[in-house]
């Protein structure tokens, strides 16, 4: 069974920063890019930034670019995405995905993690 399980969302002031984790299972995911999308209330999701798994090559969303960084560790099967200096229009609920490059197609998503960051 596959599974995309995030973590470490929650309440941040703004200019804080958030780490969080996304653990693949079920299957193996060197095919795919593990993207990292969020959706703010009465808004679509939106691609954030993406990291092929494969080679590393990563795609930034450009409003985050500067401030959240992808990182992948292949022996824990883990995406991970840091981010710093955060503001209250970055308050959405945040999902892994795996798929296609930049969001270009989603096979498999999580179940989202909240974070919320105050003024």
């Amino acid at each position: 069974q596959v599974q995309l399980k995030e973590s470490g969302g929650g309440l941040v002031q703004a200019g804080g920063s958030l780490r969080l984790s996304c653990a693949a299972s079920g299957r193996t995911f060197s095919s795919y890019a593990m993207n990292w999308f969020r959706q703010a209330p009465a808004k679509e999701r939106e691609f954030v930034v993406g990291i092929r798994w494969s080679d590393g090559v990563i795609y930034y969303a450009g409003s985050v670019k500067g401030r959240f960084t992808i990182s992948r560790d292949n022996a824990k099967n883990t995406v991970y995405l840091q981010m710093n200096s955060l503001k209250p229009e970055d308050t959405a609920v945040y999902y892994c995905a795996a798929g296609g490059v930049a969001g270009a197609y989603t096979d498999y998503w999580g179940q989202g993690t909240q974070v919320t960051v105050s003024s």
